[in-house]
């Protein structure tokens, strides 16, 4: 289905002063036309909207047959015909041709230039003969490397463009035939070549390939051709050229209408070979050929036109460059063009054909004309038809598809780009009396008319009325020659003027309701889309009224899905995102009209609301604005109500307002425990602590957990990217701190929320600066442990628990609130908090001055260091500041050089400070192969300090004998002689000798 719209594309013309009947002509660049005539070529500076001066003329070899512009070197190529002989010559450094009589050079391609004609050739125009094998009969340079390929009749013939460098200051363009394409079975009407694409097309065939510098992917080619791929055969498929011309007397054999994408094309019978030429420059090579698309077309026997007339015509490669983020400051990071998407249109009389052939080979759009075509050109933005009589502007979708190619996640609740399957619409049908050719650059359509002698008579008044009918935007120029021909210059107006009438456009439908409306806005939001993408030429000023009609276009289609309710509803989310327009705007755009006595609200709207209430904005609405959206949701869907309420961005919704809606929610029958909470949140926002409580008082406290993370933001909010704790949550801390950790560990557990932001989380509760730890938040790391979080925060917990402990030891701070749990709870409950070790006990029973707080972290930190998981290593250089000097401290650093086996250290710093721990520690720890150290390390520590002598003589004479018992059960008689001091009274170990020697025998 094709729409047409009375819009207004062209916005002027201008006449171009040529002096013959051109025969060919083309433009491009900065502001180049250049018609031929004859054996002249006149060369055109179009600059603004009404100037087309001459720049400079010269002459041709011959009739010039095809023309071609290349801004990539800046050169134009022609196929000149002189006594029935073709010649391909370039015309390089046209600029420099002042007059009609200033001197050319005509060199050879490949000629090299020496150095002493630098400044001749510096200031003159050069002419670049080619010599081809076969007559040259169509011609296309490549939009990005500035690269030639000339169609002959059995092959395509590639000339790279180069430089010769003369001097450091001046270097000249020149080409080198770098590769010959043989194709059999085809001859070139038109071709199209763009980076390593070809197009060639026939009467009625099209075949599109890619040449490939990658010789992994199809073989290296030497200088000896190499086919790519076998025909068909004939009996097999019947689709020979020797068949499709067999005729008789009676009927006509043709070949079947047949399409082949991607590899399937190489079974088209057109036979491919590569035959590399190029001497230099191994970058520019081309290794293989990879078949992209065959598609043959058969004449439509059935009608009354002639075959001769259903031909193909107008092929062109497209294509799209990246530049960037469309809201980006409009400065790329790289000035090089990178091309992004690649499209490929050809065209029969009644119909064209648009296809995407980057990646995947598509067929994007399918264009029936009103009338006969004669020519087409396709730009990013439109394709232009001519007839005979019209010029016709059609609608493309080559934006939509490169967004995609440039995004492959554009449709999502992120952003949206209207699709490619969208129907094509006509903007304008523009008469024109005896079209003839067209071609377009920038912003220009460049057409010749021609009217027949008989027609011209009452067609005169039609030029009054050429354009729109916006006559007093548009400037005409009549010729002042009587001559049946003219050369027009037709400008596009600027493709935000164009967007703003198409948005007055769209008005008339809006009223109504229809698709078309959303129909009329896409085709608007794509044109803009399409001149973002192309804008690397846009001034600043220019592109930053792109991007402002972008949005606005955005928010046009925002407000169409949101009040349409259609299948693509969920459209409006996207759009209203991307137009930048805040929830408060949004909502100020609708129509809160009742109609009937009740008011429906449309699904876009309410998925654009949701999702927005969801997502946290940093925005509060008003309390009227509140009010209607708990009003639509109360209407539309009830049981996102506690969700919405929750919302930061309803802040200031009325609590009366919202409690008497949840209490309408609750009668209907729909109870649930975030119902419960929620409205034990709007009760204590209200200010009735009763009802908060007995809400609180319904649900156990696992299910009120459960409730917690089925919407967290009744505890939690996020503002501005901060973590802030809700009215509700500041409540909890003060009643019922277990409940408010358990609900954080849940939302944890189900990652609602990370680790980091819970620690924020319950410093900004308590009101602490990011250096002091609240004893709620050492509660909830010890929930974390005793949850039994994944292995990968397990070291990261026990060194927080562990700071913390050993800086409240150090300094003897008590926590600023009561434990939630004992050290005894920690040691049932988790695994990860060990056992105290009996001969810890003992040393700090020696202390009679800790308090009970200061107690509970000694134990927890005790308990840690003694549990299975913990890493000593790691904690080591943290307790500097818990001196020695303390018994809490002491047992800390035993207990860690304990853990790291450092057991001789130990028994020195215990028979030093805490003697009647000594033999309690050596019974739990000198075990297995520690177990020589009573007798290699502890008798010798005993005996050596009963011979100094003391106050505590009794006391280290004690621990002997204990020790004693204990070497003379390990210890052989022999060997335990030999661990005896010398200088010892044998009286005093006889009894322990006696126990040695009967020890055996008693075995």
């Amino acid at each position: 289905m094709v729409q047409l719209y009375n819009l207004h594309p062209f916005g002027s013309q201008q006449v171009v002063p040529c002096k013959q009947e051109p025969e060919q002509f083309c433009g491009g660049g900065r502001d180049a036309l250049f018609v031929a005539a004859g054996c002249k070529v006149e060369a055109f500076a179009v600059a603004g909207r009404e100037l087309c001066q001459p720049r400079c003329s010269f002459s041709t070899l011959g009739r010039v047959l095809r023309l071609a512009y290349s801004e990539a070197g800046d050169y134009l190529v022609a196929i000149e015909e002189k006594n029935k002989a073709t010649f391909l010559r370039a015309y390089v450094n046209w600029r420099s041709k002042r007059t009609e009589n200033s001197r050319v050079c005509i060199r050879m391609v490949g000629h090299n230039v020496e150095a002493p004609f630098n400044e001749v050739f510096r200031d003159q125009m050069s002419i670049v003969e080619m010599p081809l094998r076969e007559a040259p009969l169509c011609i296309s340079c490549c939009p990005v490397k500035g690269d030639l390929l000339v169609g002959c009749t059995h092959e395509l013939v590639l000339f790279s463009l180069k430089y010769q460098i003369i001097n450091e200051e001046f270097s000249v363009l020149d080409f080198e035939r770098s590769l010959i394409i043989h194709i059999d079975n085809i001859t070139p009407v038109e071709i199209s070549f763009c980076v390593g694409y070809v197009a060639v097309m026939s009467d009625l065939e099209v075949l599109i390939l890619k040449l490939d510098s990658d010789p992994t992917n199809g073989g290296s080619v030497n200088h000896h051709p190499c086919k790519t791929n076998n025909p068909m055969k004939q009996a097999e498929e019947g689709i020979s050229n020797e068949t499709f011309h067999i005729e008789s007397d009676d009927f006509v054999i043709c070949q079947k209408p047949m399409e082949l994408l991607g590899e399937k094309s190489k079974q088209s019978g057109v036979s491919v070979t590569l035959e590399l030429t190029g001497l230099t420059d191994e970058n520019q090579k081309y290794f293989c050929v990879q078949h992209l698309l065959y598609r043959h077309f058969t004449p439509d026997i059935s009608s009354y036109i002639l075959p001769d007339d259903i031909k193909l015509h107008s092929l062109q490669l497209l294509p799209i460059y990246r530049t960037g983020s469309l809201t980006s400051d409009g400065k790329n990071s790289s000035q090089e063009k990178e091309l992004l998407s690649l499209f490929c249109f050809f065209s029969l009389p009644h119909v064209g054909y648009l296809y995407m052939v980057v990646k995947s080979v598509e067929l994007l759009s399918v264009y029936q004309y009103p009338e006969r075509s004669q020519q087409a050109v396709l730009t990013p933005q439109f394709l232009h038809v001519i007839t005979s009589n019209n010029l016709q502007c059609f609608t493309v979708r080559c934006s939509a598809a490169a967004a995609r190619e440039e995004d492959p996640y554009v449709d999502t609740t992120l952003k949206a780009c209207p699709p490619v399957s969208m129907d094509v619409c006509v903007l304008r049908i523009q008469l024109f009396i005896g079209l003839k050719t067209i071609c377009h650059f920038k912003n220009h359509i460049i057409l010749l008319t021609k009217a027949d002698p008989e027609a011209m008579p009452e067609r005169r008044e039609s030029p009054k009325r050429l354009l729109s009918r916006k006559d007093t935007s548009v400037k005409l120029k009549t010729p002042v020659t009587e001559a049946g021909w003219n050369l027009y210059i037709v400008n596009t107006i600027s493709p935000v003027q164009l967007y703003k009438e198409m948005v007055d456009y769209s008005n008339t439908y809006k009223t109504v309701k229809t698709q078309s409306c959303i129909h009329l806005l896409s085709e608007a939001h794509l044109l803009v889309r399409a001149a973002l993408m192309d804008a690397q030429e846009l001034e600043p000023g220019e592109r930053a009224e792109l991007l402002e009609a972008f949005k606005e276009s955005c928010g046009h289609l925002g407000d169409c899905y949101s009040r349409l309710d259609t299948q693509y509803s969920h459209l409006a989310l996207p759009y209203y995102k991307m137009s930048g327009l805040t929830m408060a705007e949004v909502l100020a755009r609708m129509d809160w009209a009742v109609e009937d006595g009740s008011q429906k609200y449309e699904k876009g709207l309410l998925f654009y609301i949701s999702h927005s209430l969801y997502e946290n904005l940093d925005e509060e609405l008003s309390e009227e604005l509140a009010a209607k959206v708990v009003q639509m949701f109360h209407v539309a869907d009830p049981k996102q109500l506690p969700h919405i309420l929750c919302s930061p961005s309803m802040k200031n919704t009325n609590p009366l307002t919202a409690m008497s809606y949840l209490r309408k929610l609750d009668n209907s029958g729909f109870s649930s425990i975030l119902m419960t909470l929620t409205k034990a949140a709007v009760a204590l926002k209200m200010g009735d602590l009763d009802m908060h409580k007995n809400e609180m008082k319904s649900h156990s406290e696992m299910k009120l957990v459960c409730g917690f993370i089925l919407e967290p933001r009744l505890l939690i909010q996020q503002r501005k990217g901060l973590v802030v704790p809700t009215e509700l949550a500041i409540h909890l801390k003060e009643t019922q701190p277990g409940l408010l950790v358990a609900s954080v560990l849940g939302l944890q557990k189900n990652n609602k929320i990370g680790i980091e932001e819970a620690d924020s989380f319950f410093k900004d509760l308590c009101g602490k600066d990011e250096d002091t730890i609240p004893q709620l938040l050492v509660d909830f790391w010890e929930a974390q442990l005793v949850a039994c979080l994944p292995d990968v925060v397990l070291q990261e917990l026990f060194f927080k628990l562990t700071s913390q402990y050993i800086w409240r030891l150090s300094r003897r701070q008590p926590p600023d609130t009561t434990p939630l749990r004992t050290s005894e709870d920690l040691i049932n409950a988790c695994s990860h908090y060990g056992l105290i070790y009996p001969w810890v006990n003992i040393l700090i029973s020696s202390d009679s001055l800790v308090d009970k707080n200061y107690t509970e972290d000694l134990l927890k930190l005790q308990s840690l260091i003694c549990g299975p998981s913990f890493d000593i290593a790691s904690i080591i250089p943290f307790l500097e500041p818990l001196s020695e000097d303390t018994i809490a401290g002491l047992s800390v650093h035993v207990l860690c050089r304990t853990r790291l086996k450092e057991y001789e250290q130990c028994i020195d710093t215990l028979l030093e400070r805490c003697p009647e721990a000594v033999i309690p520690y050596a019974n739990h720890e000198l075990k297995e192969e520690n177990r020589t150290l009573w007798w290699k390390k502890l008798l010798p520590e005993l005996c050596q300090r009963i011979k100094c002598g003391g106050e505590k003589y009794q006391f280290y004479l004690s621990l002997l004998k204990e020790t004693l018992s204990v070497v003379a059960v390990e210890l052989e008689l022999r060997d335990f002689l030999n661990v005896l001091p010398e200088d010892g009274t044998a009286a005093f170990f006889l009894p322990y000798l006696l126990y040695s020697s009967r020890k055996k025998s008693l075995t």
